[in-house]
């Protein structure tokens, strides 16, 4: 039996074997590389470092550009395909600090070192904003008592319905209260006054939500600033999320932000492979971007708008200064782009102001022949169409009756072009006639939203009005604003999803005789979900909608049972239909079976552009950086782990060649913050476009 000295040495030389075997084993093997590619083999104190991203950046281009990657089981990555440059080669990953940076060109093995944390408030400052928002407390019921639907309604108006239907909130920027602002209630009352919008968020926060939300964001960000942190930690990136590759490019100028970007056509995603991508900057500025990612370059197209007296946004004043901009107005916009969609021939048509609403045609008020006037007159539009041909540089205004929002083709032998956005009626434009003829008043036509509550299959004149009781021999108008819009690929139906609380989805039949024709169905969201916003469809016409309640909805039209018109067919009449996919991270205290996720807008991957597969429904991710991707019934999350912040209202995918494999597609999504200034970076930065491409394993080449 040995002695005590002897168990010691024992003991003392079995560890020192660990040790000398861990460090044997915390290096893998460098994997191979290419001349145009940078790898090597991640570890840290404890090991090698799984899952972790390794970021690529280099200032050497006109635009941004950084390429990122996740490390597999053994620690190892490959950033593939880099131009070259010289590039400063980092580590981020959650439970570590960001490591030091090492100059690497392309074609050389790099072997990094992860800082483990040194505590859990340094791992958590790279923890998404969802992790951090859903530390805050939601009020009583008695507190929001004055809410239809009560605190349901309060928290969805706080994520996708109005607060985070701007902005992310949790990143740093967000958790924190700039000194002068003071702190708690008072210093969010001022934070909501800076800048051009701030009587729009003053007058949600304290008017439609009764000065509630101040007092628990004040309440949070005071818990933040004591050094209270987030009561869970995120996952690393594990199976699928594993093979993400996201490239960073920017646009335009830092104080405008973009809503959206099209660089393809949604119906034939091969259009325009490799070229150019075009965004829609809505508020902020009439320079719409141009961003060429094959050459880094970043250029814009000055919207015009036909009238003069057409309004400014600069004409709105900050309510109170900005701690970023001061009083300056930094947004200067008349035409007002929310969207922009290429057509087949490559053509970009955006939603966008042409002239001030109230230059209304005669031909679309009461008195005119045409025939969407006489059925249901309109006095003005907010927004209209407008069309840019890159062949010929020419930008062409559509006057439309109706207002626009989102636009989307139909699959028809006239390339039909429907919109959101018209509040009481759905609008189109016969893009075959326009094309044609270049008569908006004769391609264009809308209709109202009416149910076939009499249930006789058809659409009747005379029909009860919004707000009269259904009479069970009319039909029934309601109002039922589409917010997105989608035609089906199915059956050529066009489906909406409506903006707001409990929210539904609408179906228009448009008949042959459009709007004489056009009957519409509509689908409340049931419990528990709630929050409608942006939705999209897919190719077996199931309609796939982000709720305020933390969850993916889809509605499956053919799973309904009952009857789908008469008096009793209102909304309610297939909650069998529905079906309610929580999204990843954590809920608020107390409601854990909804993620505290706010998502904006919903897109369908009908063509497998992302290499996720065909038909994968997907969500931008606003308050985890990144998109959330339905596959297989399992979230995947293709995240964008710098800068911190990122926050996209939508994207598309786009194959750039069908012959490439990974490498000939992706997805293609722009930051939307209205306030990009606040994401990791801060002032200066730009918004951003990234290309999130998935690879067949982390090391592909």
């Amino acid at each position: 039996m040995p002695t005590n000295r002897s168990v010691l040495a024992t003991v003392s030389t079995s560890a020192a074997l660990a040790l000398s075997l861990a460090a044997g084993v915390t290096r893998a093997q460098a994997p191979a590389i290419d001349a145009d590619d940078i790898g090597g083999v991640v570890t840290s104190s404890k090991g090698p470092e799984a899952g972790v991203w390794v970021i690529a950046e280099t200032n050497a281009f006109q635009t941004r550009f950084a390429r990122i990657v996740v490390t597999d089981d053994a620690g190892r990555f490959v950033i593939p395909d880099l131009p070259a440059a010289d590039y400063q080669v980092w580590v981020r990953g959650y439970g570590l600090s960001d490591s030091d940076k090492t100059a690497a060109k392309p074609g050389a093995t790099v072997n990094l070192t992860a800082k483990v944390a040194p505590t859990p408030a340094d791992a958590a400052k790279v923890y998404p904003a969802i992790y951090w928002y859903s530390m805050q407390k939601l009020p009583s019921a008695s507190e929001v008592s004055k809410l239809p639907g009560g605190v349901d309604q309060y928290v969805a108006s706080i994520k996708n319905l109005s607060c985070i239907g701007c902005h992310q909130i949790g990143q740093l920027a967000t958790r924190t209260l700039p000194t002068q602002f003071g702190h708690g209630m008072e210093g969010w009352v001022r934070r909501i006054q800076s800048g051009q919008a701030g009587g729009q968020m003053l007058a949600s926060a304290m008017n439609q939500l009764g000065g509630v939300p101040p007092k628990y964001l004040g309440d949070w960000t005071d818990r933040v600033a004591a050094g209270e942190l987030p009561h869970s930690q995120p996952p690393r990136p594990h199976g699928v999320e594993r093979n993400v590759v996201a490239t960073v490019y920017d646009w335009a100028t830092p104080s405008v932000y973009m809503h959206d970007l099209s660089g393809t056509d949604k119906r034939k995603p091969t259009v325009n492979g490799y070229g150019k991508l075009y965004g829609a900057p809505e508020l902020s500025t009439d320079d719409f971007p141009i961003l060429d990612p094959k050459t880094m370059t970043a250029s814009s197209l000055h919207a015009t708008v036909r009238d003069a007296n057409t309004p400014t946004t600069h004409s709105t004043p900050p309510q109170m200064p900005s701690n970023y901009w001061g009083s300056e107005a930094i947004w200067d916009s008349k035409a007002n782009a929310h969207n922009p969609m290429l057509d087949e021939t490559g053509r970009v048509w955006y939603t966008a102001v042409v002239r001030a609403p109230e230059t209304q045609p005669a031909f679309c008020k009461a008195g005119s022949n045409h025939p969407s006037a006489k059925a249901f007159p309109l006095n003005q539009s907010g927004r209209q169409l407008a069309v840019y041909d890159p062949k010929t540089a020419k930008y062409t205004y559509i006057d439309t009756c109706y207002s626009t929002h989102h636009l989307q083709f139909a699959e028809d032998a006239n390339n039909t072009l429907w919109t959101s956005g018209g509040g009481p009626v759905v609008g189109w434009l016969d893009r075959k006639v326009f094309d044609e003829t270049g008569d908006a008043e004769k391609a264009q036509g809308w209709t109202a939203i009416v149910l076939d509550t009499n249930g006789n299959g058809k659409r009747d004149e005379g029909y009860t009005e919004p707000g009269q009781p259904i009479d069970p021999t009319k039909d029934a108008r309601v109002n039922a604003a589409f917010y997105a819009v989608m035609p089906s690929p199915l059956d050529g139906s066009i489906w909406g999803s409506t903006y707001g609380y409990p929210g539904s989805i609408v179906r228009i039949d448009p008949g042959k005789n459009p709007p004489a024709t056009a009957i519409a169905e509509v689908y409340n969201v049931p419990k528990p979900g709630f929050g409608s916003r942006g939705a999209d469809i897919d190719r077996n016409g199931v309609v796939w909608v982000s709720l305020g309640s933390g969850h993916l909805g889809a509605f499956d039209r053919r799973k309904c049972k009952g009857p789908l018109n008469g008096p009793k067919a209102t909304g309610d009449q297939c909650p069998e239909g529905w079906s309610l996919h929580r999204y990843p991270g954590p809920g608020f205290e107390g409601r854990p079976d909804e993620s505290a996720e706010a998502s904006y807008y919903s897109w369908v991957d009908q063509h497998d552009t992302a290499g996720l597969g065909a038909n994968v429904p997907m969500s931008t991710a606003n308050l985890s950086d990144g998109v959330h991707a339905l596959v297989k019934g399992e979230f995947v999350t293709l995240r964008l782990p710098y800068p911190l912040g990122f926050y996209a209202k939508g994207f598309e995918g786009r194959i750039d060649d069908p012959n490439a494999g990974w490498k000939g597609r992706g997805l293609w999504v722009p930051s939307g913050d209205r306030t990009p200034w606040l994401k990791e970076g801060g002032k200066g930065t730009k918004p951003l476009v990234v290309h999130f491409q998935v690879r067949p394993d982390p090391l592909a080449k």
